[in-house]
């Protein structure tokens, strides 16, 4: 199956029905039903309360401006501002339990996403920068949440409202009533083609807003790099194209959408007019009184207020559903590294590691490894060497299956790792990369990430073997310090030992080493090489080496060269062939070394 894992919005997002973005919410609205129908509630008689007011002019307005009878009805304003206060107060109860159910969606349509994004596998990483990802997974979250609940309010307070209006309006004149409404349907027309207008609009800016988090995200984590290079003009040209951008999609919406709020406000006009010109005749008539003229308008006006308003209320709907449709995108996404049904647990690794005739891609029809085969005894080392770009990062990622193979198997003591439960398997690897990533927190929280129970005996036993105590043991707080927003406050060598003690604590039966020390200088390198000598005791280890010096004593070296496998062999019988791979590497290098 080929997965893609691309999340930049599309040209043409797809449509969904009106029902499905509230069918897709539902599993995130049912656990506080209760409260959001209680908060819907509130809002009928928040917009049925709207009528009171101009219901209550008629009577009011035939008796006392009309008749003027001395006998006026004293308790109508009093009740006009005793359901002002009620509705007041239910609208207050109808907002905060609207932001108490949105915000609780909200966490939990969070999880949801955030669970999806640790779920992905590493070609979803490899497919997507940063700003892609938090707009994806937290701002959509957000604009899909706050809409929906804010909609649901909206809408129903807005149409009890207009129910209870239009019946005042039929009660004081059946004619006038067919005026208004005919008007109204005339200006609600327009908003059916808000959608198509700018959903363009929308794709464009998102994958835009995505682009700004990026580059803060880039200029922080690249601050040397910027600084050593002067690139600051550079970036800032850059992030100045991407507001440039931004800005010229905001106009065009405001192109598209601005319009439909005066156009509104025009038809509103266009029908006050009408009933004014209609109801003045038939008052003269005597079809109706003054007072229910005066309340006729009154609803009229009250009905039409928040319809001149709705062309902006309507944009953003559409946006909170076009974010529902992304997140929905985002939920149904699914993974292929996944466990099979009846995955078996890790087999442990007492004989030997396989890869069989194993070919890979990232690309489809494009082969990154060529038929590889490796049979690799429990306990014993083997080191990957070749060319940029040859395949050995690659080849080691299939172990603890970052990347599935595209043919062929790697089996643990004969069991193909796609049978074995991929946390199972991953429990009994461990890997230090070249450029370790170390999470922001103390020593303590980052060496028992690799075995949350550790024992302080076993955390010291690790920081020994990795030769970390002597420097742990002079900082003030000891384990409890704080190093930094990715290890900020360490050395690089201090990061690498960081790493093997996180794995030494894991104690896993393999281990990966993908170029641990290659960043490092010859003193860090030192030492980090007697730890990582440490690690790799009585345990089967894969090493992927750039220094070539590093790995003389490996059970195995494999040469790699355009994902093929070209060379294998200890280090002596590899110098052993004459014009061979390994012995040009080992050659050049060591030339290079007396320079």
């Amino acid at each position: 199956m080929d997965f893609n894992y691309h999340l930049a919005p599309a040209n043409d997002p797809k449509q969904m029905k009106f029902s499905d973005h509230y069918k897709r919410m539902w599993p995130y609205v049912q656990p506080y039903l209760f409260r959001a129908i209680f908060a819907v509630l509130l809002c009928i008689p928040i917009g049925a309360l709207d009528a009171v007011i101009a219901l209550a002019l008629k009577p009011y307005m035939d008796i006392v401006l009309v008749d003027k009878s001395a006998r006026s009805p004293a308790y109508i304003p009093l009740l006009i501002v005793g359901f002002t206060i009620v509705q007041g107060i239910l609208n207050y109860a109808a907002t905060y339990m609207n932001a108490w159910v949105g915000s609780k969606i909200t966490m939990d349509l969070k999880r949801s996403l955030y669970k999806k994004l640790l779920a992905l596998p590493a070609a979803f990483f490899d497919a997507n920068n940063s700003g892609i990802v938090i707009q994806r997974f937290a701002t959509d979250a957000d604009t899909a949440c706050s809409g929906l609940l804010e909609n649901v309010r909206l809408f129903t307070s807005r149409i009890f409202s207009s129910l209870s209006l239009i019946g005042v309006l039929i009660y004081n004149s059946w004619q006038l009533s067919i005026i208004a409404i005919l008007v109204l349907s005339l200006a609600l027309l327009p908003l059916a083609q808000v959608r198509r207008m700018i959903k363009n609009i929308v794709a464009q800016t998102v994958k835009e807003g995505a682009a700004v988090i990026s580059q803060y995200n880039e200029s922080y984590s690249g601050s040397k790099t910027i600084s050593a290079y002067n690139l600051q003009q550079r970036m800032f040209a850059k992030f100045d194209g991407t507001l440039r951008k931004i800005f010229r999609l905001g106009i065009k919406m405001v192109q598209r959408t601005a319009w439909m709020t005066p156009m509104m406000h025009i038809m509103v006009s266009v029908g006050v007019a009408a009933v004014i010109g209609y109801g003045s005749y038939l008052i003269v008539n005597g079809s109706i009184t003054s007072g229910a003229f005066v309340s006729f308008i009154t609803a009229l006006i009250m009905l039409y207020t928040p319809i001149k308003n709705l062309g902006k209320n309507y944009n953003a709907v559409q946006l909170s559903f076009m974010a529902i449709e992304r997140v929905c995108d985002v939920l149904d996404m699914e993974s292929d590294i996944v466990n099979k049904a009846n995955a078996a647990a890790f087999p442990g690794c007492q004989k030997s590691i396989r890869f069989e005739n194993v070919d890979f891609e990232y690309i489809p029809g494009t082969k990154v490894l060529k038929n590889i085969n490796l049979d690799i005894p429990s306990g014993t080392t083997t080191a990957f060497v070749g060319n940029s770009g040859g395949g050995k990062t690659t080849i080691i990622n299939l172990l603890p299956r970052f990347y599935d193979v595209a043919s062929g198997k790697v089996s643990i003591d004969g069991k193909d790792i796609r049978d074995i439960d991929v946390h199972s398997l991953r429990e009994n690897i461990a890997v230090v990369f070249q450029d370790n990533f170390l999470f922001s927190g103390t020593i303590r929280e980052n060496i028992l990430l690799g075995k949350e129970n550790a024992t302080e005996e076993e955390i010291n036993e690790a920081l020994k073997m990795a030769y970390l105590d002597d420097f742990v043991a002079g900082l003030e707080n000891g384990l409890d310090t704080d190093i930094g927003e990715r290890g900020t406050l360490l050395s690089g060598g201090q990061k690498q030992r960081m790493a093997i003690a996180r794995a030494f604590i894991k104690n896993a039966p393999i281990v990966i080493l993908d170029e641990a020390t290659s960043a490092l200088d010859n003193k860090a390198e030192a030492i980090v090489q007697k730890a990582i000598e440490n690690l790799m005791n009585d345990r089967t280890v894969f090493v992927i080496a750039h220094r070539l010096s590093t790995i003389q004593n490996a059970d195995k070296i494999v040469v790699l060269n355009n994902g093929e496998i070209v060379e294998t062999g200890t280090h002596n019988e590899l110098l052993s062939i004459e014009n061979g791979v390994y012995n040009s590497l080992y050659n050049a290098q060591f030339k290079q070394k007396n320079a």
